[in-house]
């Protein structure tokens, strides 16, 4: 994220007081240009997730996609895939992007939580979604994951790392993300690996298998 604006009210003044973390506020991020997240193009570990292997032609999932950079690097590679953001603008960035490589994909403007597939996926690819939504949705948001994904799919997680209580982005400690992600229902890798992010901050890595 950018550090223009105080997280929690970047666009207000055009959305309104009550629109944080709403389409409203997403969508005023991409208007002013607020959009420090976004790298440019796929992240580094989904790159090595794919040229190792570990991540194969599937049915795969892109919740919170922005300008569709991974969207576009796993249709490129020959995946099944769905991107969806709440943000007009971002989606529209990705259908431009797909569209101008002849590529294909679907891409749903959706709020997350009203979100319905017509059947489950293979795997998801989770990044800087969770940490743009409030803790209180993290439960709801987890179980959505779960219901997403078919039993023995995988979660490709990139968990936030802040020092910072505000947000977006929010904190994804590994202890808190370990209660979320319960091992009643996720099996966890045997380490999480680190990532850089734009902002400068730190992604733990890892694959999660849905039980």
């Amino acid at each position: 994220m950018t550090a223009d604006a105080p997280e929690g009210r970047a666009g207000a003044g055009i959305c309104g007081p009550s629109a944080t973390l709403t389409r409203c506020y997403w969508q005023a991020r991409y208007d002013q240009g607020q959009t420090g997240w976004d790298r440019g193009g796929a992240s580094p570990t989904l790159l090595r997730w794919l040229a190792a292997g570990d991540l194969k032609a599937c049915r795969i999932l892109v919740p919170g996609c922005g300008r569709g950079h991974e969207v576009v690097a796993l249709a490129k590679a020959g995946f099944d895939v769905t991107g969806i953001d709440f943000a007009p603008a971002a989606v529209a960035a990705v259908q431009a992007q797909l569209a101008s490589e002849g590529l294909i994909a679907e891409v749903a403007q959706s709020d997350l939580f009203a979100y319905q597939p017509d059947q489950p996926f293979e795997a998801i690819y989770e990044q800087t979604c969770l940490c743009a939504l409030p803790p209180e949705q993290w439960a709801g948001y987890e179980q959505r994951l779960a219901m997403w994904l078919s039993p023995g799919g995988r979660l490709f997680a990139a968990f936030m790392q802040t020092d910072s209580a505000d947000g977006p982005p929010f904190a994804c400690p590994p202890d808190a993300m370990r209660r979320l992600f319960a091992a009643d229902r996720w099996e966890w890798p045997d380490r999480l690996e680190p990532q850089e992010h734009p902002t400068g901050l730190v992604e733990l890595t890892g694959v999660l298998r849905r039980r």
